[in-house]
């Protein structure tokens, strides 16, 4: 069976998959698809008014002055000189739309071009652009507006056009900054390389680099540009003869005790789009970051697929002998992949058989790759989410895991411990040891603070922890290598579990402190009598604890036997390979001796 089951796709650029992409995400988002459909309305309700509108704004009926809405031909009443609400609200927000879209245009035009240009060839002209956009930056932008007014009139789009020059800095910003964390990055100087000029290099690379950042402050800019209009607007400083937002509020509360509901159109109004419009740059900006960081997933129909091809495909697994007690573990034809398009996946392991039985320390070694962590991973039910298990059973004791996956949450930390590897990166630095500790031990079991503090200082000390009331009240970050992977020994075996995981337990340690930490497991599985599976590439550490070895290549189990005939007599090739690596046994160098002056 081949590792992937594809299906022919017809290839297309990469710009529009992402763009749906990004529109997909943001729209399977709640908050998303309503503020969208939100913003969607306001812009049919703007952009239509001269067709749909069911009066002239300016219309006068002075007998309906002030009436409240659904009284009469006005849908929505009529304002202080008897205008339609209705009719006037649709073209204040065509108005609206219009000034949003001046002021987002000249500022992400000056701002973006400037930010663009300076970030990415710096020196004086940056030193400049920078020293400008302060200036602007130092502006009192509302009261520069109000003073502009005796200069140019009421003329809102030449005032928001002036808004978004003095808004033009905060882009400048935002492009320089992200530019200069990119300028320099390796397929940048690639391109150079290759022969591109810089204008190619801006358009095709720096460009869509920044384009992200750029999108979600457009929102925030649009959303400054409807306040600031209507605040304008509000002071007077509109043009009287046209509708405004700003203008209607203005009337409205002149108004407020003859026709209290007139007040809240606009308000309702500026402040839904407002809103909409702050939300979806969040939205937007989630979705660009879960885009950057999220691998691909498969749907549950190709899931599906894919175990089905994989089960035909491979041996029916070997069925436990009824009658036999049961092994502590036993993994059958496990097959692990991860996708490599929305239709195929990779397999990473390939129809893994292990057996671990009760006080018994089973190694699982093999190069960097070779997949020994998906399999600790898989036993423990905490791989990743887009990982497919595509055939096979895990038992403990007996009971499959991945037929109940429940039963797997019950078992882990309880039953089952582990051991990560690097073990100051697996300790939260916000919080003390003993908060960490304590946390998970009342997760499994039902104690109280008190005497869950009293059983973890036991077992800290069993793991060879001097002063344990000390390290208890320390934080990760104050208390070495060593001493931390003894305090994730001491997590693990908080739950008093039959099964031990240890992914890598001695990688970030140094010679003398990995054979104490060996040498504390050796005890502890003695003790207890534990069974243990050792994740390692280090052949010294298999020699020295384990009992039985699974050697992995590729996926694979490849040879499988007690340690000692497998560092006797290897049979795979692999296995040769692994062992000849090694300097054991090896001829002793000659000392470097310094030549002899000619």
């Amino acid at each position: 069976m081949s590792d992937a089951v594809s299906h022919q796709v017809t290839p297309q650029s990469d710009a529009p998959v992402a763009g749906r992409a990004l529109w997909r995400r943001v729209l399977s988002n709640p908050v998303g698809f309503v503020t969208v459909l939100l913003l969607i309305l306001a812009l049919g309700f703007g952009l239509a008014a001269p067709w749909l509108a069911p009066f002239d704004p300016n219309l006068l009926r002075l007998e309906v002055t002030n009436d409240g809405p659904f009284q009469g031909d006005f849908l929505l009443g009529g304002d202080n000189t008897g205008r339609d609400i209705l009719s006037r609200l649709m073209f204040a927000t065509r108005s609206t739309i219009m000034a949003c879209l001046v002021v987002l245009v000249v500022s992400s035009v000056l701002g973006g071009t400037t930010g663009l240009i300076a970030g990415y060839f710096g020196g004086r002209l940056d030193d400049l652009a920078d020293w400008v956009s302060n200036v602007f930056l130092a502006l009192p932008g509302i009261v520069l507006l109000i003073v502009l007014y005796t200069v140019i009139g009421p003329n809102i789009m030449v005032a928001m056009a002036v808004y978004g020059v003095l808004l033009a800095p905060s882009y400048f910003r935002l492009v320089r900054s992200s530019v200069k964390s990119i300028r320099n990055e390796l397929y940048v100087d690639a391109a150079r390389v290759a022969g591109l000029t810089d204008g190619r290099i801006v358009a095709r690379h720096i460009l869509r680099a920044v384009r992200g950042p750029i999108i979600v402050h457009s929102s925030f800019v649009v959303a400054s540009g409807i306040g600031i209009q209507s605040a304008l607007e509000f002071l007077g400083l509109g043009d009287p003869s046209k509708p405004s937002l700003g203008g209607m509020l203005q009337d409205a509360f002149a108004n407020i005790y003859l026709n209290r509901v007139a007040v809240v159109w606009p308000v309702l109004l500026i402040g839904v789009s407002t809103l909409c419009l702050v939300l979806l740059g969040n939205v937007i900006r989630d979705a660009l970051q879960s885009s950057a960081n999220r691998p691909t997933t498969l749907a549950p129909s190709v899931v599906r697929r894919l175990r089905a091809a994989a089960v035909s495909g491979s041996e029916a697994p070997a069925a436990a002998v009824k009658g036999d007690r049961p092994s502590l573990l036993r993994v059958r034809d496990l097959a692990v992949a991860y996708p490599d398009s929305t239709t195929t996946a990779k397999a990473v392991v390939h129809g893994v058989d292990l057996t671990v039985e009760r006080g018994e320390i089973h190694g699982l070694v093999g190069e960097s790759g070779s997949g020994k962590s998906q399999v600790a991973l898989s036993i423990l039910g905490i791989l990743p989410p887009e990982a497919v298990i595509l055939r096979g059973a895990i038992e403990f004791q007996g009971e499959d895991l991945l037929a109940a996956p429940k039963r797997v949450r019950a078992v882990r930390g309880r039953r089952i411990g582990y051991v990560p590897q690097e073990p100051l990166s697996n300790l939260d630095p916000a919080f003390t040891i003993g908060q960490q500790l304590t946390y998970g031990l009342r997760a499994v079991k039902d104690v109280s603070r008190r005497d869950a503090r009293e059983q973890l200082l036991e077992l800290l000390d069993s793991v060879g922890i001097r002063d344990c009331a000390r390290v208890f009240d320390l934080y990760p970050h104050q208390v070495s290598g060593g001493m931390a992977q003894r305090v994730l020994i001491a997590g693990a075996l908080a739950g008093d579990p039959e099964l031990i995981i240890a992914d890598e337990p001695t990688t970030a340690l140094d010679v003398t402190v990995q054979a104490d930490v060996l040498d504390l497991l050796r005890n502890l599985q003695q003790e207890r009598e534990l069974g243990m599976v050792i994740v390692t590439h280090n052949l010294g550490v298999v020699a020295d604890i384990c009992d039985k070895v699974s050697v992995m290549q590729s996926g694979r189990i490849v040879e499988c036997g007690n340690a000692d005939d497998l560092f006797t007599s290897p049979e795979h090739e692999y296995t040769q390979m692994l062992l000849s690596s090694t300097l054991d046994g090896a001829e002793m160098r000659k000392p470097l001796t310094v030549g002899s002056e000619a």
